[in-house]
């Protein structure tokens, strides 16, 4: 990787949450999410400060130890960051990350609303943007401000969409600063915006054209924010060079896939812990393995994924026995009606279908709600047929850590509604992730493939997959911000 900074600064990463949060002992923990994994490959390479929100009482006490500035801090994963933890009104917090991001922002970028039905927005929700949503914003935009008092060539990189409208709050204070957002969760097309309030989508939009770069995963979820912009802010957009004029400015807007970091993965296979998690898991093993590693969000889609199997049970008793669902599912958002409601559901139909097809001597389902990484990985390495369903997803790089490890030229059933589909799709069985049918008719096809078919797009996968690593992505982004800031010199 080039050692030289995009514009001769540090760089500021601005996200929700950062590398590690802090314990009742004020021991660092690893952060959890896939974003801080991304980031992580970009602070441990490059100079860089953090700024993240102080998301629990521990964090806050770590904060204010530290007077509210900046602290190295090791994380229990590996790596040494230079962290600003921002602390926000507990009130505005659950506001910004309980009333609106989660759940307004999140669904409306998964297609998740059922617009028969909800949302019902009121003075709460419209209140929760204006007194919670901006106001964490503001929090944070005003420190990555302070940190950037004494910086000549600001360069600042924003994620996620818990951070909309702080790009403007930044450019506002600092006209000079070069903006960069990447957003790790879908884009979607202009009417699901439509549930917004004007006022607030025109607020949400103005705030991500602050940027010069806009980055998204895919081909398609960059299309459908050019989409957004014409139609609803009827802006001038030129689709073929990916370009917004906005405020007398260019915003270029990217896609950058992510990749995952396919030599650590594998060095984790090896470890100790998922040794003794396969030999178990290989005492028990059927014939056959089907496995799914998710968080039980709703846009993961696993009620259909054990209603296809439920399907597959019943119109091919000859696997009755043979094969194994594993379901390791890490509880999501419990506190959220709609999440603790859907975990339910989750158990009940798994209830459902081992009574339906279950003997004295096999449950067709096992489901465990944990998370556990080296248990996912022992069982990653022994599958025949991974399941990513998801009804919309940013990427999802469960799609990407299973073939890398798998030792059986397991098969991948893969929705294509998420962003790894754009890369992985040749090689995978595509599926329409709300046509059962079709699903529990590719789990078929997967258990009774040929094994020549089963090795050439197991190795195809592997191909694509360790054909980039978290290195080049980065890159490509301080590449782009590169010849973006000569642009705006020029």
């Amino acid at each position: 990787m080039p050692s030289r900074q995009p514009t001769g600064s540090p760089l500021v990463l601005v996200s929700h949450r950062g590398p590690v949060t802090f314990d009742e002992n004020g021991e660092a923990q690893r952060g959890s999410g896939g974003l801080v994994t991304a980031l992580a490959g970009l602070a441990s390479h490059r100079e860089a400060l953090w700024v993240a929100s102080a998301m629990t009482d521990s964090d806050a006490s770590v904060s204010h130890a530290h007077g509210g500035g900046a602290f190295t801090v090791h994380s229990p994963a590996g790596g040494d960051y230079n962290l600003r933890l921002v602390v926000s009104d507990p009130h505005a917090y659950d506001r910004f990350y309980n009333v609106f991001a989660n759940p307004m922002l999140w669904f409306i970028q998964h297609y998740l609303w059922d617009l028969s039905n909800a949302p019902d927005i009121r003075r709460e929700e419209i209140e929760a943007f204006e007194f919670g949503y901006n106001v964490v914003n503001e929090d944070l935009a005003r420190a990555v401000v302070e940190e950037l008092r004494d910086d000549p060539e600001p360069v600042v990189m924003v994620h996620d969409y818990h951070l909309y409208t702080l790009p403007d709050l930044v450019r506002r204070a600092r006209p000079d600063v070069f903006l960069h957002h990447f957003i790790h969760i879908p884009w979607t097309q202009p009417d699901s915006w439509r549930v917004l309030p004007s006022r607030i989508r025109q607020e949400i939009f103005a705030g991500l054209l602050a940027n010069d770069i806009i980055g998204f995963h895919t081909r398609t979820y960059r299309h459908n924010f050019l989409q957004c912009c014409r139609d609803l802010m009827d802006l001038d957009v030129d689709f073929d060079r990916g370009v917004v004029h906005f405020g007398g400015r260019e915003v270029w807007v990217r896609s950058y896939p992510l990749p995952i970091d396919h030599e650590a993965a594998r060095r984790l296979a090896r470890s100790p812990r998922v040794k003794a998690f396969e030999d178990e898991l290989l005492r028990r093993r059927r014939d056959y393995l089907i496995l799914r590693v998710d968080r039980a969000d709703l846009s993961k889609n696993i009620l259909r994924g054990f209603s296809a199997f439920d399907l597959f049970l019943e119109q091919h008793p000859e696997f009755i026995e043979r094969v194994t669902f594993l379901a390791q599912l890490m509880p999501s958002r419990t506190d959220v009606p709609e999440y603790a409601e859907y975990l339910e559901r989750i158990e009940a139909l798994v209830a459902v279908v081992n009574h339906r097809h279950g003997t004295p001597d096999w449950m067709p389902i096992q489901l465990k709600l944990r998370d556990d990484l080296e248990e996912a990985v022992a069982a990653y390495k022994h599958y025949d047929v991974l399941l990513v369903n998801a009804m919309f997803d940013g990427m999802n790089l469960v799609a990407k850590e299973g073939p890398i490890i798998n030792e059986r030229h397991g098969v991948s059933i893969l929705s294509e509604n998420t962003g790894a589909h754009e890369e992985l799709g040749e090689y995978a069985l595509s599926v329409n992730p709300f046509d059962i049918q079709e699903l529990a008719d590719s789990i078929d096809a997967a258990l009774t493939m040929h094994h020549a078919d089963r090795r050439h797009r197991s190795e195809g996968l592997v191909d694509i997959i360790t054909s980039r690593d978290p290195g080049d992505w980065i890159d490509e982004q301080l590449t782009d911000i590169r010849r973006k800031a000569i642009a705006n010199a020029q």
